[in-house]
């Protein structure tokens, strides 16, 4: 299995997009997931290193500049969405990842708080 380490600059990026309200709070992650055409076309007009910033996790031993680089994906590369930062601690806690676990679980609680659930 692949072992995961904390994107600190994704880390960073989520809070800031909850700091600025750019999320949403209601999706169907599913289906507003970003697919591999999303992810191509994103990456024609921006580098390696913001496609990187929305991905909680850092594959151990990938190489840099390649998709695979990146895991745990928790927005559709302009908002952060809650149903993908539950799906990234949902994955994350089933396959024992616990620092990626962790954080989306900080952000969780970051981005209801901003947003006013109680």
């Amino acid at each position: 299995m692949a072992r995961y380490t904390l994107n600190e600059r994704a880390f960073e990026h989520a809070r800031q997009l909850i700091e600025k309200r750019q999320y949403i709070l209601n999706s169907d992650w599913g289906e507003r997931q970003p697919r591999a055409d999303d992810e191509n076309r994103y990456l024609e007009r921006h580098d390696w290193d913001e496609y990187g910033a929305w991905h909680l996790g850092l594959t151990d031993g990938a190489r840099d500049e390649t998709k695979a680089r990146f895991a745990f994906v928790y927005g559709d590369f302009r908002r952060i969405h809650r149903t993908g930062i539950i799906a990234v601690h949902f994955r994350a806690a089933e396959w024992r990842h616990k620092e990626v676990e962790l954080a989306a679980h900080e952000l969780l609680q970051l981005l209801d708080k901003r947003a006013g659930i109680a």
